[in-house]
């Protein structure tokens, strides 16, 4: 069985999943529904299904350091697992192969291979697609795994039109935002230029992820500074400081867009 789900979280646009079932003789199986985002499938709920269960699963992590190093050594595990699994893919050239490809692919990797072939997802590609919808719908005598081919790809349709503009957006925003992180870090006053940005609605949410990205890195880079993975005394103050300042301006800018 193979799903695909579309969402952002920019754009707070709905989940569409598809659900494809490989029986002989082919039946289809479509269903739609809200779900949360998560590509990387790191955020399911843990084992249980009930409001005790999960509390007594946080109280064993909590208490015990070993089983919390195995969940966090495991989810680490099955992140690499599924990167791999993602790479070994070749997405194909042809529409025809393309609209398989993306029903056979998984719903928490549906949002990496829009990404991956958005170049591909072209005027063309939707011709197609509108083309093969364009027979089922108007036949003159359709069978029962017609009708359901139909509504698979009538889902499929809605999903990457929403995906591709959700991506699409997601660049923009991105663009914008290393304009404006750019700005800030060459500003001569940090925080007048930030009240000139506020008054010019050019703070946002995707600025807040950029900053995140470049702490993290920034931490990462930190642990990397010598071969033995402990930093060198002569970088540690700059780092240190690069780190709290980016720090102190994420602060500042959450606290502009919540004002």
């Amino acid at each position: 069985m193979a799903a695909l789900s579309i969402s952002s979280a920019a754009t707070g646009l709905s989940t569409i999943t598809i659900f494809r079932t490989k029986l002989a003789p082919r039946r289809l199986r479509t269903k739609i529904s809200c779900i949360g985002w998560d590509p990387e499938g790191l955020f399911k709920s843990p084992p249980g299904t009930g409001y005790i269960a999960r509390q007594e699963f946080k109280r064993r992590l909590e208490k015990d350091a070993e089983a919390r190093e195995a969940y966090q050594r495991h989810a680490l595990e099955e992140k690499e697992r599924r990167q791999a699994l993602r790479q070994s893919r070749i997405p194909p050239d042809t529409p025809e192969e393309m609209i398989e490809y993306l029903l056979d692919t998984e719903a928490q990797d549906i949002e990496f291979e829009i990404a991956r072939m958005r170049q591909r997802l072209d005027k063309d590609f939707f011709s197609h697609l509108q083309f093969e919808l364009g027979q089922l719908r108007f036949s003159v005598s359709k069978t029962e795994d017609m009708e359901d081919r139909l509504i698979e790809l009538e889902a499929l349709q809605k999903a990457l039109l929403e995906g591709t503009e959700a991506y699409d957006k997601m660049q923009s925003d991105l663009i914008t935002a290393k304009e404006s992180l750019t700005k800030i870090l060459t500003s001569k006053d940090v925080k007048a230029t930030l009240l000139e940005m506020v008054e010019k609605n050019e703070l946002n949410r995707s600025l807040l992820t950029l900053l995140d990205e470049n702490i993290a890195s920034a931490q990462r880079s930190e642990q990397a500074l010598s071969p033995i993975g402990e930093p060198n005394p002569k970088d540690l103050p700059n780092s240190k400081q690069a780190i709290a300042f980016m720090e102190k301006l994420r602060a500042a800018v959450l606290k502009y867009i919540t004002v």
